[in-house]
């Protein structure tokens, strides 16, 4: 109870006040100088931090094929690009995805216009990778809102400030949960759209392989893809250099119909965990490693 008081009335408001000046500093930075000054901050702060031996861990199960100060220059520029992205996330709704000076290089945006001539709802998905917070604009941008499935931040202070600044990205959100998956089920049967983060540890998912070891996956992607029968599009992020960055729009995947509900949901959830794998291996210091995806 105690501890319960006391973030409710100090640590919380404490750490929402924290959050709020340093969104308002990145904020009068043009993103670039914001980009590099996070990148700086969290290379200083983040390999002294607990969670830094989560990473490293995760790498040396993942890469073992590395040497311990490639695994350390590894996490060193994972904690970088984690910087970036908190200090760009203060300047998502100035992002243009299509204007031809912008700060993202936009591939395979055709793929859009394919799953709208379809006619009916569809599922993009991406991975905790580069600028995660970027992905779904290059679909909002070409007019398609989104409903988004999201885990609340636990203060309610910075969760207020994140999705004030979501609001950037045209759509609902939902938080993770019963609601979020009435949500998912309502939108698509409206014929509208989801956006879906799926490289996340869920404790009551199935196992699926990731890196060679089972990792417990969500399988609501793969079950609603396969009930309404609708494009499931993966979205990969990449940065490039600073803050500049490219997005992957790749065409629709297949979705297995053998008859076996169970059967096509594992095998669907292993295509798109052996997709994700294959883009954490070419870029692996801009994947989330301080998450505990894997039960050991």
């Amino acid at each position: 109870m105690g501890a319960t008081w006391f973030s409710r009335f100090f640590r919380h408001p404490l750490e929402g006040a924290a959050v709020w000046v340093a969104f308002a500093v990145f904020r009068s930075m043009p993103i670039n100088r914001a980009s590099t000054l996070g990148g700086w901050i969290a290379r200083k702060i983040g390999p002294h931090l607990s969670v830094n031996k989560v990473a490293t861990n995760n790498l040396c199960r993942a890469f073992p094929e590395l040497a311990p100060d490639e695994i350390a220059a590894t996490a060193l520029a994972m904690w970088d690009n984690l910087g970036r992205v908190a200090a760009e996330f203060a300047h998502l709704d100035r992002i243009d995805f299509y204007h031809p000076d912008g700060p993202v290089e936009v591939v395979g945006e055709e793929h859009v216009a394919q799953v709208l001539q379809g006619g009916q709802g569809g599922i993009y998905f991406s991975a905790h990778l580069g600028n995660w917070e970027i992905a779904s604009l290059s679909v909002t941008q070409k007019g398609v809102p989104l409903t988004h499935i999201y885990r609340a931040a636990n203060n309610p202070f910075v969760e207020r400030i994140v999705q004030r600044q979501r609001g950037a990205i045209d759509g609902i959100h939902h938080p993770k949960g019963a609601t979020g998956a009435k949500a998912m089920v309502a939108a698509l049967k409206g014929g509208k759209h989801l956006a879906m983060l799926v490289d996340q540890r869920l404790n009551d998912g199935i196992p699926v392989k990731f890196f060679g070891r089972e990792a417990m996956t969500a399988p609501s992607m793969a079950q609603l893809a396969l009930r309404f029968r609708c494009p499931l599009v993966p979205a990969r992020v990449e940065r490039l250099r600073g803050a500049r960055f490219r997005v992957t729009l790749f065409p629709p995947m297949t979705l297995p119909d053998t008859g076996d509900k169970q059967a096509d949901v594992l095998s669907l959830m292993e295509q798109v965990n052996a997709l994700i794998e294959s883009w954490i291996r070419e870029r692996p210091e801009q994947w989330l490693w301080v998450h505990r995806r894997w039960p050991d």
